[in-house]
């Protein structure tokens, strides 16, 4: 066979051969358009990263570890008593967190955590691949560092592209602004476990009422297992749901070599005792609603809601649970006297659903207001028997008649007048006309039935003698009564009638609480608090309470009414006090009980604390025939002030803190007695404070001219010398 051999051109080569001519053509223009793909993708790629870089580089990763903590209130003690605003979290180191739990985290979340930098590619591709295999995205990719990017900042907080892409450069920036450690520190404080519940810690408490740091491994694998949905998995809604993810965490761990398959094995076959966090429900609850009043009177709004504080308040947990006790089983035992006719609380809870809350509820209630006179801080508050029933604070709210419990103060009004202790007053039935602004047909009867006739002043406040007190409160008139009770902290609404002087006013526990501190406080009102100090979430001191001492009554006066007091609790009204229920610390008070027995009230003091109690129901009907205030209040508050004996609250011995004289008076006058009032009967001798002597002799006796000094009379005396530093001492009074 002969082959063709093709002729060369003019140029003396061979012409090519133009198929093999167009295929290379095609390559290069292949390899041309790929390159100019894999430059423009590049670009792209590069843009997007620069862009998303640069996005990243605005977060500020200092918030990192500012997470919202609830705000901690605690006792005067440093107790914890409970918390509000704020998320439920408590930040703890990762040094206290069980290593089950770190471990456990890490197999279920991701396992190769400390290799990667911040973005697993690994995990990536893997997701992408079982992605693209189901049609949806049943895998995501997030490492922990990316998760803790999106759960620190709130603008992350969605599924989009974008965010992806953005939550990807902000891992890998944070991995260079913190160590490995403190990522997880950062995310396990930070994630979310639960229905109000943040943080490894609070997650540890609420589902097993343990420390963090004692997690076994069975109750770490649980809590790990519920992370991606904790709502979903909680082991309080679905138990077995949350079974199944802790077994798959223990498989994982097992298969990454974390454990042995001896733990795996007790690991599963450990019980699970779930243990509620019980919410803060108890009758202390009415306090920390009043902390949190006064918390939102003193600081704005953003810092309380941002949570995070220490709020250091007066309230004593000890004495808070004490009087919580008293008033339950004081109660109860009214419940079961002959004749109680009302519901009793075991038989309201009976029926109750556990859920609906009631503005007034049908069984018996009781209000405690207990104060520390030197500082007028509250030690206790109660507001009623069960804060999940009924929130309204009957303490600070509740405004019931109080009755003789008033009596107090127009006796302090009528001797700031003139009167004296052992002064004379007609215990008789009340005159048509006798009685400034009264109806002439208002004639009120004493208790007992009975008159007494001409009795000695301290006799009608021991004793509660209705007509008495009137007669008193008409000397001291109506205005000068009025106004004290007005600077006593009582309501201004006070019906300006003569029947306040027997217990026509209306006020609140803490209202009458703060009102008898004025005795054992020389007649000084502090006025009445919770928060003691405020520390911000780094612990710096933004708040601190300050005294605001206010002079209500004369250092006299206030002496004179605790020396009168002393006797109602020795042999008047309330002397169950000593004789029935045991408390024999110096002291004072006063009972009260309104029309038909529908209110009981006992509010006394000693020099550290004073305490008002208040007994009724919370639709004012008779409680029980013969309830009077000494009989059903005077139990609650003797239970309470030897609790608080007991911790320490002791009463130290009366002292005179003001100069005392000795003088002789008329008991009819009220003025220095003479010789005529020696021959009359009425003369007396008391030591009074200086303030309070008169500044001249009785005209109201014969045989004496006006202005004489008989002989054998003892002299207007002189005040007490008193030294420079008590001089001194005296101008800021």
């Amino acid at each position: 066979m002969i082959k063709k051999i093709r002729p060369p051109d003019d140029s003396g080569r061979r012409r090519p051969h133009r198929p093999a001519s167009r295929l290379s053509w095609w390559r290069r223009v292949f390899w041309r358009v790929l390159a100019v793909g894999l430059m423009c993708c590049t670009l792209a790629g590069g843009t997007i990263l620069a862009v998303y870089s640069h996005m990243a580089r605005s977060y500020d990763l200092r918030g990192l570890g500012q997470m919202p903590e609830r705000t901690a209130v605690l006792d005067r003690k440093g107790q914890v008593i409970g918390r509000m605003n704020g998320e439920d979290r408590i930040v703890v180191p990762l040094s206290e967190v069980s290593p089950w739990f770190i471990k456990a985290l890490l197999a279920r979340e991701d396992t190769r955590f400390y290799t990667h930098g911040g973005i697993d590619f690994i995990g990536v591709a893997r997701a992408m691949a079982r992605n693209l295999k189901d049609g949806r995205i049943v895998q995501g990719a997030s490492t922990l560092t990316m998760q803790l990017a999106r759960n620190s900042f709130p603008d992350l907080d969605d599924r989009s592209f974008h965010r992806k892409l953005l939550e990807m450069m902000l891992a890998r920036r944070i991995e260079k602004y913190a160590t490995k450690n403190q990522i997880i520190e950062h995310y396990i404080n930070r994630i979310f476990f639960g229905t109000g519940i943040y943080g490894i810690q609070r997650a540890s408490q609420v589902y097993f009422g343990k420390h963090a740091s004692q997690l076994t491994l069975s109750e770490a694998a649980l809590i790990a297992g519920i992370i991606r949905s904790p709502v979903r998995f909680s082991p309080f809604r679905n138990y077995d749901g949350a079974i199944k993810e802790r077994d798959d965490v223990l498989r994982r761990m097992l298969a990454m070599k974390m454990i042995t398959p001896q733990q795996e094995l007790a690991a599963r076959y450990d019980d699970i005792i779930l243990h509620a966090q019980p919410v803060f429900q108890s009758q202390g609850g009415y306090a920390l609603d009043a902390v949190k009043k006064e918390l939102d009177l003193l600081l704005e709004a953003k810092e309380i809601e941002d949570g995070g504080l220490q709020v250091f308040t007066t309230l004593d947990k000890d004495l808070q649970t004490a009087a919580e006790a008293a008033v339950e089983a004081r109660l109860r035992a009214v419940e079961a006297l002959p004749g109680y006719a009302h519901p009793s609380k075991a038989t309201f809870d009976a029926a109750w659903d556990l859920t609906t809350e009631f503005a007034a509820t049908p069984y018996l209630q009781s209000a405690v207001c207990l104060k520390d006179n030197d500082t007028g801080g509250y030690l206790a508050l109660v507001g009623g028997r069960d804060y999940r029933q009924s929130r309204f604070n009957r303490a600070l709210l509740g405004s019931r008649q109080i009755g003789s419990t008033v009596k107090p103060l127009v006796y302090a009004a009528a001797i700031a007048a003139g009167l004296q202790p052992g002064s004379l007053i007609q215990d008789a039935p009340l005159k048509p006309h006798e009685i400034d602004g009264a109806d002439e047909n208002w004639n009120p009867r004493n208790s007992d039935g009975k008159f007494l006739g001409p009795t000695p002043l301290i006799t009608g406040l021991v004793e509660s003698r209705n007509s008495m007190t009137i007669r008193i409160g008409n000397y001291a008139g109506l205005d000068r009564v009025l106004q004290l009770l007005k600077e006593a902290g009582f309501s201004s609404k006070t019906p300006r009638t003569p029947q306040i002087y027997i217990g026509n006013v209306s006020s609140s526990p803490a209202q009458v609480t703060n009102a008898f501190s004025l005795f054992p406080n020389q007649g000084v009102s502090r006025p009445g608090h919770f928060i003691e100090r405020i520390l911000d979430k780094n612990g710096n001191e933004i708040y601190r309470a300050e005294p605001q001492d206010m002079p209500i009554l004369s250092p006299g006066v206030a002496h004179i009414l605790r020396r009168l007091l002393a006797q109602v609790i020795e042999s008047g009204t309330a002397a169950a006090v000593r004789n029935e229920y045991g408390f024999h610390e110096p002291g004072g008070g006063k009972t009260g009980t309104t029309n038909d027995y529908k209110d009981a009230w006992f509010a006394g003091y000693t020099d550290r604390l004073t305490c008002g109690v208040w007994v009724g129901l919370d639709k004012p009907l008779t409680i029980v025939e013969e309830g009077y205030g000494g009989k059903l209040a005077v139990p609650i508050w003797a239970d309470v002030m030897k609790k608080a004996v007991a911790l320490g609250y002791v009463p130290e011995a009366p002292k005179v803190e003001i100069p005392l004289t000795r003088v002789l008076l008329c008991r009819t006058s009220n003025d220095l007695a003479t010789d005529a009032c020696h021959l009359a009967g009425m003369a007396y001798e008391d030591d009074i404070p200086f303030e309070l002597v008169p500044q001249s002799f009785c005209r109201e006796h014969t045989g004496i001219g006006p202005g004489a000094i008989p002989p054998g009379s003892p002299a207007i005396p002189t005040p007490p010398r008193r030294s420079a530093w008590e001089r001194f001492k005296g101008l800021f009074r």
